[in-house]
């Protein structure tokens, strides 16, 4: 005869499905934090719960996970003065350590995380109707029955939210070239080489710098070629990320603390688009890997 209490059975039960809950909350918000705000939640409510009137328990905590990240995207969205993460909030950083940069496996990981860039397109409705179905595989009746909709209207939503993906170009991996790019404009900012620092930067580049007092943003690829020259080599340790599926780079001080997280977007071999963060209070809430 089994020792364990229901609760025990309970937890042991929600802690096989938290992976998986937290995907969910993640896609839907795009923000690590929020996730796990929203799987913590689900729990509590859980713990509430007449555990004998649930029939299907991970139906029931991904529909519970559903509807509280809902209400937290539509809170946003009546709220936007009142930005979540100024862009910044949900960075996801992995090591780009792969010696095959065009594996399927690593290429599927950075279209995964690009996606949640994508995904801010979409209107609440559309977003859970689409990560639900088309992520997840929950079923229409399932979806409908979060948002207050019937099947078909949900099925209609998802669509919808299909086409509008469709337009927008979305990011195909990390491939050989856009990270060569990237190596050549840190290399010209280290020897500050201006002409070549021109040539691997659009003419309408923009930076956009996260810093302890707020966001500084620098347009065009004069302004930011001389600004590269001028920060080069403050860091005394480098090492090559992923940033939300883009070519990326942390830098630490000497005393192991971060430095700065580079994120870089590359279309047709010219950089288009740099985030830098700075600010020490958002680097440290980051999870980020350790100096090489």
């Amino acid at each position: 005869m089994s020792d364990t209490s229901p609760t025990d059975l309970m937890a042991e039960t929600f802690e096989a499905q938290r992976d998986r809950l937290h995907a969910v909350a993640h896609r839907m918000l795009g923000s690590h934090a929020d996730a796990e705000d929203v799987v913590q939640e689900a729990w509590l409510r859980l713990s509430r719960q007449d555990t004998a009137t649930i029939h299907n328990l991970a139906g029931w905590l991904t529909t519970v996970v559903g509807r509280i990240s809902l209400d937290v995207l539509r809170s946003r969205q009546a709220r936007p003065e009142a930005p979540y993460d100024d862009g910044l909030y949900g960075l996801v950083v992995t090591l780009d350590d792969s010696p095959a940069p065009e594996d399927d496996a690593v290429l599927a990981d950075s279209v995964g995380l690009a996606l949640l860039v994508v995904l801010e397109s979409l209107g609440p409705s559309e977003r859970l109707a689409f990560v639900l179905h088309d992520l997840f595989a929950v079923p229409f009746d399932e979806i409908g029955q979060i948002l207050g909709k019937s099947t078909a209207a949900t099925k209609m939503l998802a669509s919808r939210a299909r086409r509008k993906l469709r337009t927008i170009e979305r990011p195909t991996g990390v491939g050989r070239e856009q990270r060569e790019v990237v190596q050549a404009f840190l290399a010209a900012a280290r020897r500050g080489d201006f002409e070549e620092l021109l040539r691997v930067l659009d003419p309408e580049v923009r930076l956009a710098v996260d810093t302890p007092s707020g966001m500084v943003v620098t347009l065009g690829a004069t302004q930011v070629a001389a600004g590269a020259q001028l920060s080069a080599g403050a860091a005394t340790q480098g090492r090559t990320v992923l940033v939300n599926g883009l070519p990326g780079l942390i830098s630490w001080r000497e005393d192991g603390t971060p430095l700065s997280v580079l994120a870089f977007t590359v279309v047709d071999g010219r950089i288009t688009d740099i985030t830098i963060v700075i600010d020490p209070a958002k680097l440290a809430l980051m999870d980020l890997p350790d100096p090489a």
